[in-house]
């Protein structure tokens, strides 16, 4: 779970940048004006038989990070439960380079076996899989100085002990984790792996090869849809432009190089600087090329956390206001990115969540799915780890995430999606057919409004299976855009 003290990091951050955010957010949309976008992506992730894909689900999960196998404390059995209550297809699943490469230049074949299984259980359950190399904090390998006895233990997450540099600067303990990254230790850390200090030209090159060692091994593996190359990326004392632009653009498009040499099929993703992008600050992350032959396969991934939302507020008064503003800076960000910078890239939301007994939670998570439908995004909720923030709570007990997530949605479409929307026991889905395609449009819908048979108008159905909750229909060959509207039989 995410903390919920994100405020002093954001300040400093744009102090260290020599800006502020306040620009970004100079202008107040009215309200309920968020959560809507005039932009609709023409672009999305595709299957192997073309088919353009609307992915839902979860980051599976935070459990993950410290774990000494490096999975997360998520089993077969939750996955069922899952798939059955809210009928997700997507996963962008946590891994870790300290896991990959704990020596230096020896990947660890068994702990790729070990993601692999799991990537099994989705594949049996027909999802796709978004691997995502996490980090937070740089290490695990950095300490926080325990003189005051207060257990602070290790504080982050991600890179290995061998690439782990502080240079002997200090890291004091902290209240508020993220923090951390401003601690000096923690700035010299991530100086180095950016070789900002011109010490470690090695460490990007490892990560790099890190990630062909990962695409080596999933290369043929058709659930693995893309590989998302760094969460929630720090420059250090690098920020914003200058760090973006800079050698986060590079790495990404020597991480993307290396990757094409053994996998000319997967997607990459990449993020953004994740403090101020996150809260609505423009990106200045630069272009990067897909060597592969034929189309490009760049997706686009920032994540969303409103400040006021960051800070623990509810989406009410004037946290609703400032978190509507952000929203409407974010969504610009996300149109000149995607857009502008990788030249029409898909679109998924990596990250958004909060606490979902907070005021105003149902309308905020309404808000951001329909602003991700209307954008045409994938979206993987932060995260399927048990609590407030997640679909469960830690006996079981259902938070408002099920009943959000589980709404009928289109899974596959034979064609570019222009518009689609969803009610209780109602989908309609407008696309632009592919001639190329010949496989079948794939429909999730709940059986709280789908519980028989259903109606089907602008396209044949192929078959409807009433225990995967999948209605599979196709259009006619001539046609050159398609409605399918779905409602429950008579």
């Amino acid at each position: 779970m995410r903390s919920t003290r994100l405020a002093s990091l954001v300040l400093a951050g744009s102090l260290i940048a020599g800006g502020g955010i306040a620009a970004a957010q100079s202008s107040v949309p009215p309200s309920g004006s968020a959560g809507s976008s005039d932009w609709t992506s023409t672009s999305y992730l595709t299957d192997k038989d073309g088919r353009s894909l609307i992915l839902r689900g979860f980051n599976t999960a935070s459990s993950a990070k410290s774990a000494p196998d490096g999975m997360p404390a998520f089993t077969e059995a939750d996955l069922d439960r899952e798939h059955a209550a809210m009928g997700t297809n997507f996963v962008r699943f946590l891994i870790s380079w300290r896991s990959v490469e704990p020596e230096p230049g020896k990947y660890d074949q068994a702990y790729l076996d070990r993601v692999e299984q799991r990537v099994g259980w989705y594949a049996e359950r027909g999802y796709k899989v978004m691997l995502d190399m996490h980090q937070d904090v740089y290490s695990g390998a950095i300490m926080a100085d325990d003189t005051a006895g207060t257990g602070a233990g290790p504080i982050g997450n991600g890179a290995p002990a061998w690439a782990t540099f502080t240079d002997g600067l200090p890291v004091e303990k902290q209240d508020q984790w993220e923090l951390y990254y401003i601690q000096p230790g923690v700035m010299r850390a991530f100086d180095n792996f950016w070789n900002t200090t011109g010490k470690h030209p090695e460490l990007v090159e490892h990560y790099v090869n890190a990630w062909r060692a990962v695409a080596e091994r999933f290369a043929a593996n058709e659930t693995v849809v893309a590989y998302d190359l760094m969460n929630e990326p720090w420059g250090g004392s690098l920020q914003f432009g200058a760090f973006e632009a800079g050698p986060l653009t590079d790495l990404y498009q020597r991480s993307t190089n290396a990757i094409r040499t053994v996998d000319q099929d997967s997607w990459v993703c990449v993020a953004p600087q994740a403090v101020g992008v996150n809260q609505g600050i423009p990106s200045a992350l630069g272009k990067i090329t897909d060597p592969r032959a034929g189309e490009q396969r760049i997706a686009y991934c920032p994540h969303l956390y409103p400040l006021p939302l960051d800070l623990g507020d509810g989406y009410s008064g004037v946290s609703k206001t400032l978190t509507d503003a952000t929203m409407q800076t974010w969504l610009a960000s996300i149109e000149q990115v995607a857009t502008d910078v990788l030249g029409g890239a898909p679109v998924i939301l990596g990250e958004f969540g909060l606490d979902t007994t907070l005021p105003g939670a149902q309308e905020y998570l309404d808000r951001v799915y329909t602003a991700a439908r209307e954008m045409g995004a994938g979206v993987s909720y932060w995260s399927s780890d048990p609590g407030t923030w997640g679909p469960y709570l830690a006996d079981g007990t259902p938070t408002i995430l099920v009943n959000t997530m589980n709404k009928a949605y289109p899974r596959a479409v034979a064609g570019t999606p222009l518009s689609w929307s969803s009610s209780v026991d109602r989908l309609e889905l407008t696309y632009r057919t592919d001639p190329a395609v010949t496989a079948p449009t794939e429909i999730y819908l709940p059986a709280a409004g789908f519980p028989g048979d259903v109606a089907v108008q602008g396209a044949d159905v192929v078959g409807w299976d009433q225990d995967s909750r999948l209605l599979t229909v196709r259009s006619a060959a001539d046609a050159a855009e398609v409605t399918v509207t779905v409602t429950p039989a008579a």
